[in-house]
């Protein structure tokens, strides 16, 4: 009998999918699932008047899950414990908890993989097939979501769910008492930072420690290839790329936005990752009176930082002498901050090094290896 209801609810719920005007699946901030919710429960109370109210929202939260949600995934990004969600393929699915993955225990298989694909990028107007086989889009609520289809995919589709906390990390747990002393003078003294390190070493949520010191009153204007900062203060004025249709239509790309910025009157302004040419113009800013601005960048070292830094800024310098854009990046990078992941998972500042403009030596400020 529970079955036979279940299915029937399961039948009307499908058939008003097309009906319902999507905003169960976009267009508020609320999740799919929870949304769904409450229209189940109500199909269920028409089919089974006798059910209790408890009974009748457990049962509504499972269907939820089975029809908009993720699936068996679902649970494992319902749990706030877990930040990053990795699916390799049909098989099981491994999460990361407190900075350590393991194994999560759940196995899908492949029509589970490409249900939650669909369910993860279709409400965002985006599409994952083999014309589209890499896709990469932010949630409402900011989590980040990559899929990767076969063939580039070799055995089988990939997913990876990245979510950042929405309060930011207080800097006391990202560094050591001297260490967060020097980075806040340089705060207080309006040092332009670059913050460096391996991918997962702490990078965006460092950025986010240091933002939180900043004067709630500031005007601080945000740059991001995929909007992952979550900071408060009434003068945060957030941006973010947009990749554009498949033909490229509506395309905004990550240089222009770093221009749009210096247009919008910054204190200071935040460079979410400087990844290519668009490090000219973070150079240029810097150079020009938006002193105290910030921003990250994949490095080994502070050496291997600013070297990226000066070929990034090169690269989209068009045509302007290496010694000048070389000098102009000395002058504008006063700090560089190094983060690195622990051996227990946590992440932490392990250096702060400060750039000679005359000459770009490095001078290492302090040090707190992991």
């Amino acid at each position: 009998m529970s079955g036979d209801v279940d299915d029937r609810v399961r039948r009307r719920f499908r058939a008003g999918e097309d009906a319902r005007d999507g905003d169960t699946q976009r267009g508020t901030d609320a999740p799919a699932p929870e949304r769904a919710v409450d229209q189940l429960a109500r199909l269920l109370r028409e089919e089974a008047p006798l059910l209790g109210d408890d009974e009748v929202r457990r049962r509504a939260r499972s269907l939820a899950v089975d029809l908009v949600g993720l699936g068996p995934v679902q649970a494992l990004l319902d749990d706030p414990a877990v930040t990053d969600v990795l699916v390799n393929g049909p098989g099981e699915v491994w999460v990361e908890r407190h900075g350590r993955l393991h194994p999560s225990g759940v196995v899908v298989d492949r029509p589970a993989v490409d249900r939650a694909i669909e369910r993860l990028v279709g409400p965002l107007g985006l599409h994952a097939d083999r014309a589209h086989p890499v896709v990469d889009a932010r949630l409402a609520d900011g989590t980040r979501v990559t899929a990767v289809l076969p063939p580039l995919a070799v055995d089988g589709p990939l997913v990876a769910v990245r979510r950042h906390r929405r309060d930011p990390v207080p800097l006391d747990r990202m560094a050591s008492p001297a260490v967060a002393d020097q980075l806040r003078r340089r705060l207080v003294g309006r040092r332009n930072l670059v913050v460096f390190g391996a991918t997962g070493s702490g990078k965006t949520t460092l950025l986010g420690s240091l933002c939180a010191e900043l004067p709630a009153d500031e005007r601080v204007v945000t740059v991001e290839d995929v909007a992952e900062l979550r900071l408060d203060g009434r003068g945060i004025v957030r941006l973010e790329a947009r990749p554009g249709g498949a033909d490229g239509v509506g395309r905004v790309g990550f240089r222009e936005l770093v221009r749009v910025a210096l247009r919008l009157r910054p204190d200071r302004i935040v460079v979410g990752e400087v990844r290519g040419a668009e490090a000219a113009d973070m150079v240029w800013a810097l150079s020009t009176g938006h002193d105290g601005s910030m921003s990250t960048l994949h490095a080994a070292t502070a050496h291997d930082a600013l070297r990226r830094v000066t070929s990034f800024a090169v690269a989209g310098a068009d045509g302007a002498p290496v010694g000048v854009v070389q000098d102009q990046v000395h002058a504008a990078v006063h700090s560089l901050v190094g983060t690195a992941r622990l051996p227990d998972g946590g992440r932490r500042v392990v250096s702060v090094h400060d750039v000679v403009p005359a000459d770009g030596r490095l001078v290492p400020v302090a040090e707190d290896g992991p």
